[in-house]
């Protein structure tokens, strides 16, 4: 524990009656009301104590790992389904409440929960009784087995102490929260459980009017379901955790810690709010127009640290105080000085923008209080004392940051501490004379100061080094070790270290009351660092590929696609494909033969969508994209054992999911369906799929092996069909023919025949096996395959339908001048004639 009484956080967790446990063992026993001591400790492991670990550059720099901790209620009776979450960043001092209505299968919950991914869950001990546990609470124990889940007695979730909590720590800029939460009971329980929980493990409270308080709907933002970002790998990539292989690799290219969460946190939940996007678009635009701006704002963000786990960690009061809650108190001041000599340099950046976003940010940078913080720092902070790398370096910054005459006792024992300083490299010289080595000063945080030498064994007399040395340690030719005179002078080193930081501290603590009321400037500055670094970040993946800016229509047309990730991989730029989906034309069906690359076309136009939803540009020749609020994906040929799901009851289980949740916004993409049974079963599944999704506006692309389902266009006429080409190609001896994939898509089905047994002959099946399978395949294929023939009264509703939808749509979306129009629709009717069988003249006529 940072705080050195482990056993003082485990009795404040008594009180509190919580009860934890990793879910793993989770079952009806281990969630009675026990009192906590052995249980927690062993969790204390799980939920570091973040509030005092900044003493080292690197863990500013450092922000893998989760730091979240989410509250979870739900509401009893009739407002069952009613879901209240509060969670907090351990790193950033924002507490983020929703809450919303959610359906029998959890949904929102669930995706919100994956994309915060928690360290710990919080949720009341009635939701887990045993025997009586809710469905929202065995779901999320499903879902999230490797995290800790802490259950607290109901009565915490109190919502009148959750408004007392906000109306106490909410920073008066965000006071707005008030009006959005005051009858949002859920929510406020949760807040009220999760901030009485932090402030026992973290044994600190939040120092009034400092945190940021904001809530988050869910409306404002694209819902993608978390097997979806699994599916499509957005952020982790599904061979190797720890490949960049992902979306959120392809465009990370951001200098902070903050920049990096938010553009992670964004390609997980797009943007729905076309101007929105459009301002980050232009800026991005201005950003690849001007070259200067581009470096000129690279330069300056990527000297900023964590400003979110800065700011969280000044705004933390400790309820004691040790040596390391001073240093670390320090070491954040010097930070924060840091951060605000920053403000200039980036204003200077951004003064000749013209984008509205850039513009803004720059007048928000005008902030008076930026200047009067750094000012009151100033006055008491040497103006030479600033963040550095290395940790001798940074203890003597630490040392001398205070500016001399603040405090006389101060300056008496930084004289000390210099002198013993100096004894130490005196005597080390002196050593040095002495035996006739080649030895100097050296310091680590964990020896303190040392003696190292580069010498080889053959210079030292007998081959070692004089008995006075001690702990020794030898790392090729270099040796590092100490003597019990030096390790006396440490000894004392440290203790006038322990006084320096101790009245340093005072200093600060007393400074830091009067920074508090201006501080929340610096929620802005965070805000608007991590935003500028996101849209450098695109702007820089753009100048590493031909990427273009997106429309937002009611059409999503690609011109020369290609998957953003494959390119990455392959060093170099894939085959390219054209989309077209309208509200006419919303389903399209996908046919080709096994790796000719339907899969990855799938793929390719969600990962392009999401790319234009956050404010990127795409990789294609020219797009347009209706905003789509929600994102399904159905892809894979996995089993699930732990939930002990078949291949094709998982596969339900998807298709299941998107149709109780899709609207007439969504995008649909399905990677065959219907594969883990008999054809019969699975072709009337997938017809049956088809046709209900038919009936939504919602754009579906449907990859399928099943050719009958093909002919479904014959009945609807907004499905269209597509097919992957592919070429055989005889082989020199002219007795074997190979397929050549082209992975170019083209209109109509495939017309490939038996594509499988190709497949099959690859490999190395025996050729008995193959010639007996082509046998058996041809006889079935004579007796199942009864083709679909459209009747000319079916061709002609088709072609109206068509003719409509295209005029509606030019109605809509139109920029032709009225010349261009008018050839246009003559084609437009000679189309529709050519499509007609054999028109009769009242046709003609209209």
């Amino acid at each position: 524990s940072y705080f050195g009484d482990r056993s003082s956080c485990v009795e404040n967790a008594n009180s509190l009656n919580l009860t934890s446990s990793s879910v793993r063992g989770l079952n009806s026993t281990c969630i009675g009301k026990t009192p906590l001591s052995s249980s927690r400790s062993v969790c204390r492991s799980r939920t570091p104590l973040m509030g005092y670990s900044a003493t080292s550059s690197s863990t500013v720099s450092g922000h893998t790992g989760a730091s979240v901790i989410v509250a979870v209620v739900e509401g009893r009776g009739l407002a069952r389904g009613e879901v209240g979450m509060a969670s907090i960043d351990l790193k950033s001092p924002e507490m983020i409440l929703s809450q919303f209505a959610d359906n029998a299968t959890y949904a929102k919950v669930i995706t919100k929960l994956k994309i915060l991914t928690p360290l710990e869950i919080i949720m009341s001990n009635t939701a887990c009784d045993a025997g009586n546990t809710t469905k929202l609470f065995s779901l999320i124990t499903e879902h999230f087995k490797n995290v800790t889940f802490t259950t607290v007695q109901r009565k915490y979730f109190n919502e009148t102490k959750g408004l007392e909590y906000i109306e106490q720590l909410c920073a008066p800029e965000f006071s707005t929260i008030f009006m959005e939460v005051q009858s949002k009971y859920y929510c406020l329980a949760a807040a009220a459980a999760l901030l009485k929980y932090v402030e026992f493990i973290q044994n600190s409270v939040y120092a009034p009017k400092s945190l940021k308080v904001r809530f988050q709907g869910s409306e404002k933002t694209a819902m993608i379901d978390s097997s979806s970002a699994q599916n499509l790998e957005l952020v982790i990539n599904n061979r190797d955790s720890r490949n960049g292989h992902t979306l959120l690799g392809v465009l990370n290219y951001t200098k902070t810690p903050g920049g990096s969460r938010r553009l992670r946190s964004n390609i997980l939940e797009p943007l729905v709010d076309a101007e929105t996007i459009n301002m980050r678009l232009d800026c991005v635009q201005e950003i690849l127009q001007d070259e200067e701006l581009f470096f000129g704002l690279q330069a300056v963000i990527s000297k900023f640290l964590d400003t979110e786990q800065l700011l969280s960690v000044l705004v933390q009061i400790p309820k004691q105080d040790t040596v390391k809650t001073a240093e670390s108190k320090i070491t954040n001041l010097i930070y924060l000085k840091h951060t605000l000599e920053l403000v200039e340099p980036l204003k200077a950046a951004l003064r000749c923008c013209n984008t509205q976003l850039l513009k803004a940010y720059y007048n928000s940078l005008e902030d008076t209080r930026f200047g009067i913080i750094l000012e009151k720092i100033t006055t008491v902070i040497n103006d030479d004392t600033r963040y550095t790398k290395g940790c001798l370096s940074m203890r003597t910054q630490k040392c001398y940051a205070v500016k001399p005459n603040v405090s006389e006792f101060l300056d008496i024992a930084r004289r000390t501490y210099t002198e013993i300083v100096d004894d130490i490299a005196d005597m080390i010289t002196q050593l040095a004379e002495k035996y006739g080595l080649p030895m100097k000063t050296s310091f680590s945080s964990a020896r303190g100061f040392f003696i190292q030498m580069n010498a080889d064994c053959s210079a030292l007399p007998n081959g070692q080094l004089p008995s006075e040395f001690t702990k020794i340690t030898k790392m090729k030719n270099t040796y590092s070790f100490t003597s019990a005179d030096l390790i006396k002078m440490n000894e004392r080193c440290q203790e006038s270290l322990r006084e320096i930081y101790h009245m340093t501290y005072l200093i600060v603590c007393k400074l830091l009351n009067e920074i508090y009321e201006h501080i929340h400037c610096l929620y802005k500055l965070s805000d608007i660092v991590s935003m500028l670094d996101m849209l450098l970040s695109f702007a820089h993946a753009c100048t590493l590929s031909d990427y273009v800016r997106p429309e937002f229509t009611d059409t999503l047309a690609i011109k020369q696609g290609w998957h953003p990730i494959l390119e990455k991989i392959a060093m170099e730029k894939p085959v390219s494909n054209n989309t077209y989906l309208t509200e006419g034309n919303n389903f399209v069906i996908i046919t080709g033969p096994n790796m000719s690359g339907k899969s990855t076309y799938l793929k390719q136009i969600a990962l392009c969508q999401i790319m234009a939803q956050i404010g990127s540009y795409v990789p294609a020749e020219y797009c347009s994209f209706r905003i789509a609020e929600q994102i399904f994906t159905r892809i894979g040929m996995d089993d699930d054992i732990e939930t002990n799901a078949s291949t094709f009851m998982k596969e339900m289980k998807e298709i299941t999911y998107i149709i109780q949740n899709a609207n007439d916004k969504s995008l649909i993409i399905i990677d065959e369906l219907g594969r883990g049974t008999s054809a019969e079963e699975g072709i009337g599944i997938c017809y049956a799929a088809c046709e209900y999704l038919l009936n939504l506006k919602a754009f579906t692309l449907f990859a399928t092996h099943f050719l009958e389902l093909c002919h479904i266009d014959a009945l609807y006429p907004n499905v269209e069909n597509y097919h992957f080409e592919v070429q055989h190609v005889r082989s020199s001896a002219g007795n074997k023919e190979k397929i050549a994939y082209t992975y170019t898509v083209s209109k109509g089905y495939t017309e490939e025949k038996n594509y499988g047994l190709k497949a099959a002959e690859v490999s190395s099946l025996p050729s008995s096996v193959i010639l007996d399978a082509k046998e058996i395949t041809n006889h079935i294929a004579k007796q199942i395959l009864h083709r679909h023939k459209s009747t000319p009264e079916m061709m002609k509703q088709r072609a109206v339908y068509h003719l409509a939808t295209r005029l509606v749509q030019t109605a809509r979306n139109s920029r032709l001048d009225p010349d261009s129009l008018r050839i246009y629709l003559k084609g437009l009717k000679k189309k529709y004639e050519a499509s007609c069988p054999a028109p009769e003249k009242n046709d003609e006529q209209q």
